[in-house]
């Protein structure tokens, strides 16, 4: 069982994520990482000395090559249990949820093996208990 939670707010040294849920010219932008078969949104984890908006803009320049982009944090999220067969969280771990809406793109090298530009939402998501509940807050919230 996973459960994924919503605040206004939470002590910036609880943020340990990023998730930014993007798009461009009125698409969705999702992301293949090398070693799954499955897309996600962009986003990953905060490194020592980063405030969360940098996390976000790193990230999200990491993931999908985005050059120049609107970014606009939405939430914090929470969650735990078992997050993908091989993952489980015992404790209530955080993240903030950002929406970005991406100008333009250049080369970018990580372990991202291509990004996905779609009408759609995808059906193989890498985190599938996790990731909708994040857009339908961000759709809730006003943000898509």
């Amino acid at each position: 069982m996973i459960e994924v939670k919503f605040y206004d707010r939470a002590d910036d040294k609880l943020l340990k994520f990023a998730v930014i849920i993007s798009k461009t010219n009125g698409k969705w932008v999702f992301c293949k990482h090398r070693e799954r078969d499955t897309y996600e949104v962009p986003g990953g984890h905060r490194e020592d000395g980063e405030d969360i908006l940098t996390t976000a803009e790193r990230e999200l320049r990491e993931e999908t090559g985005a050059a120049d982009f609107v970014i606009t944090p939405i939430c914090v999220y929470s969650v735990k249990g078992k997050t993908r067969a091989t993952e489980n969280v015992d404790e209530e771990t955080f993240g903030m949820l950002f929406v970005a809406d991406i100008v333009s793109f250049e080369e970018f090298h990580s372990e991202i093996e291509k990004i996905l530009i779609t009408d759609h939402l995808v059906d193989n998501w890498t985190y599938p208990l996790i990731q909708p509940k994040l857009l339908e807050e961000a759709e809730k919230r006003g943000y898509l």
